[in-house]
């Protein structure tokens, strides 16, 4: 089993890239493999809302939300970070999310992220974490990913990775984090093996205010 933790801070080796490693770490110590992805620090396109996913089977921009989503196909489970900015996700990332989860779900029926589980991480210096929490659950709910806790909101502080690996309390949220996840991957798996199937699946229907 492998799960995939996405870097989304312009920084590689920051705040959002330590707390993920002892994410990493604890579900490494669990038998599950990881592999941190870095979204990167170039200008990335928001959804121009074109649908050329529908079609295309994959965003129009091919950049690294692509490269990502063939990375997912073969991932059991998700860890997104971000670090705060004006307590929200940041830019890129909130740009990284909307295209990614919108052109699977278009393009691809939603099968890249169906029913695996999911998780976030928030860095910050000193506020915003919450909202932030808040806003990137949202994207897994609505890809039908179940959402793994901690003991506490899965958040850490400080202004450099030193300040992270002084909050305790965040770091120690981050391996229950990390175990947790392990447990639901191992028990999803001991499920389908033995003959548990996925939630049959309706045809998703779409209305509006405007009657």
């Amino acid at each position: 089993m492998k799960v995939a933790l996405v870097n989304g801070s312009p920084h590689k080796n920051g705040c959002t890239y330590t707390a993920l490693c002892e994410v990493a770490k604890t579900l490494n110590e669990e038998g599950i493999e990881t592999e941190i992805f870095w979204i990167g620090p170039k200008a990335l396109s928001g959804c121009i809302a074109c649908k050329s996913c529908v079609s295309k089977g994959e965003c129009v921009f091919d950049d690294t939300v692509n490269e990502f989503r063939e990375i997912a196909k073969e991932c059991d489970g998700f860890v997104f970070g971000s670090p705060v900015h004006y307590a929200g996700i940041s830019g890129a990332m909130t740009s990284f999310m909307d295209r990614l989860f919108y052109s699977d779900f278009c393009g691809n029926g939603n099968k890249t992220f169906y029913m695996k589980p999911a998780a976030c991480v928030i860095s910050a210096r000193r506020a915003g974490t919450t909202a932030t929490f808040d806003q990137m659950n949202k994207y897994f709910t609505i890809q039908e990913m179940p959402i793994v806790s901690s003991r506490y909101w899965n958040m850490v502080y400080g202004a450099k990775p030193e300040d992270v690996k002084q909050d305790l309390e965040g770091v120690y949220t981050m391996r229950v984090l990390g175990r947790n996840m392990a447990f639901m991957l191992k028990c999803k798996d001991i499920a389908m093996k033995n003959g548990v199937e996925l939630p049959k699946q309706e045809t998703p229907v779409f209305t509006n205010f405007i009657r």
